[in-house]
């Protein structure tokens, strides 16, 4: 692909890559490979559409503290359950594998520009304001507990739609920002005798304020639509103050690379229908480009295809159909360059691309196709004499394996050639955490003469090196946790971008697939003569 700095007018501080929906990995995953790249050329820090309060924790981990494990801080340094995404996992380790060993002025951190809610809802300021109290020493704490009160007055999900039943405009809520604003003062009052901690206690402190911003503006006696409208631009509006806030914190490490959909960081206002409201606000992007001008740059995602949700190839003549036509892998591209096209039509899956999503990008990355167990398996299918027999109730396979597809070269099914998999076996083969959702893996046949110039060493050694695999890990060609010794070879959740490679590899083991079944036939004909 295109390096897409390259495509660039000016070098952004701040560069944001959007995907068009969620729920696609091939986004997380060539976002990963992105950030890889550009952390070769300076990029020291990356930011997520995650609550900015809870992402300290992941950054702990990927600082390399000793307390924060991989699974607490997926699962409690990742809001909006982003800790299952399975390219999360690899991203936080590939961070903290490269901060091992260099300079703290080399050092990646990790942000979440996110606050702490969601369109439908927000908590109470409670547990924010206890730990700024905590870190400062302060008695406050009983006050907050007494204001706040019970939880459920905060989170009622029918406060969105009734104004009145939000407690956003009451006298406690008012007191709770009182002493919110209190707390913030006397942060920056003792930050020259505090330093230790003290950012961290900045990000909950400011998080209590967006939570108690967002249940006034809950709360407002407005029409229906135009506070609908003023909630979502309000949580924008935060994510752009933390976004300024991340780049004030790292302008003197370097750039950093923020991902998150595209309507959040797209320059021109974003609209969306819900509940049949029609609804337009400035994005999180509109905001922060207005400010930051050439330092801002946008790199908007476009997708073709996507297995995993059910998304088919576009219209020839809509803009992702055409850019479909020109490239079968991930590509960046001008915005400049891309041909003008017809809307694709909006089934709430994807936000397709527009004119002005198009025109007011810097950059376009277009994914032509998700991967996915049943179209590597159809990829594959396409070989001469290929035979596939997919795990089920029916043909007696165990209730482990339903689903899992096996690859053949004849019709006897001696061996398979390729594998793919979606199930751990308990005891024996779960190094790669299939049970995952929506994980698989691709396992091949590559004999001992690739085995070994792949990996360097024999498969008979492979026992010596396991120890040297992530086996869990993404877009990586590994040795087989279970049949290394045998020559196989696995990928788990292979990316688009991976294709090229996966292509080369399949004919290798079809190669050898197809080579066996004729000797097989071979001696079947000489004994039957």
């Amino acid at each position: 692909m295109t390096f897409f700095l390259d495509l660039l007018a000016v070098p952004p501080t701040l560069l944001a890559l959007g995907e068009p929906t969620h729920g696609e990995s091939a986004f997380l995953q060539l976002r990963n490979g992105a950030f890889a790249s550009l952390c070769e050329r300076g990029y020291r820090s990356i930011a997520l559409e995650i609550d900015r309060a809870a992402a300290l924790v992941a950054d702990e981990f990927v600082r390399g503290s000793a307390t924060v494990t991989l699974d607490r801080a997926l699962a409690e340094g990742f809001s909006h359950e982003w800790g299952v995404a399975p390219a999360n996992r690899d991203l936080l380790l590939w961070m903290r594998e490269w901060n091992a060993g260099r300079p703290a002025s080399e050092h990646l951190t990790f942000h979440g520009f996110d606050a702490p809610l969601e369109i439908a809802g927000a908590p109470s300021p409670r547990r924010y304001l206890v730990q700024v109290c905590d870190f400062l020493g302060s008695h406050r704490s009983a006050e907050i507990g007494e204001l706040v009160g019970a939880e459920e007055r905060w989170s009622d999900p029918a406060a969105i739609w009734e104004p009145g039943r939000s407690i956003g405009r009451s006298a406690d809520a008012q007191r709770l920002r009182v002493i919110a604003d209190d707390l913030l003062t006397e942060l920056f009052m003792q930050a020259p005798r505090r330093p230790d901690g003290w950012r961290a206690a900045l990000v909950q402190a400011t998080s209590a304020v967006a939570v108690l911003r967002y249940h006034a503006a809950a709360a407002a006696p407005l029409p229906q639509p135009e506070r609908v409208a003023r909630l979502v631009g309000v949580r924008d509006a935060l994510m752009a103050e933390n976004l300024l806030a991340i780049r004030s914190a790292e302008a003197h490490r370097g750039p950093t690379l923020v991902f998150a959909h595209n309507r959040h960081l797209q320059r021109q206002p974003s609209t969306m229908t819900m509940a049949g409201m029609e609804l337009s606000w400035s994005s999180a992007g509109a905001i922060v480009g207005s400010l930051l001008g050439d330092r801002y740059a946008v790199i908007a995602g476009s997708l073709g295809a996507s297995p995993a949700l059910g998304i088919g190839a576009p219209d020839p003549s809509t803009y992702e159909g055409k850019l479909q036509q020109t490239t079968r892998l991930p590509r960046y591209v001008r915005a400049t360059e891309v041909e003008r096209g017809e809307q694709r039509t909006h089934d709430y899956r994807y936000f397709p691309l527009d004119q002005a999503t198009v025109e007011h990008a810097d950059a376009l990355l277009h994914v032509p196709t998700g991967t996915g167990p049943a179209m590597l398996a159809d990829r594959i299918r396409t070989l001469p004499g290929v035979e596939q027999l997919v795990a089920s109730e029916e043909n007696g396979s165990p209730e482990g394996t339903w689903g899992d597809r096996f690859l053949y070269v004849g019709p006897d099914r001696r061996q398979p050639f390729a594998t793919i998999v979606e199930h751990d076996v308990p005891g024996f083969d779960e190094a790669s955490q299939l049970d995952r959702p929506g994980v698989f893996r691709l396992n091949l046949d590559l004999g001992r003469a690739e085995f070994e110039r792949l990996f360097g060493f024999p498969p008979r050694d492979f026992d010596e090196h396991r120890h040297e695999f992530d086996f869990a890990r993404l877009d990586t060609l590994v040795p087989h946790p279970g049949y290394a010794l045998h020559g196989f070879g696995s990928i788990v959740m292979p990316g688009p971008q991976m294709l090229p490679e996966i292509d080369r590899l399949v004919a290798i083991a079809h190669a050898r697939a197809v080579a066996r079944h004729d000797r097989a036939t071979r001696r079947a004909t000489d004994q039957q003569g």
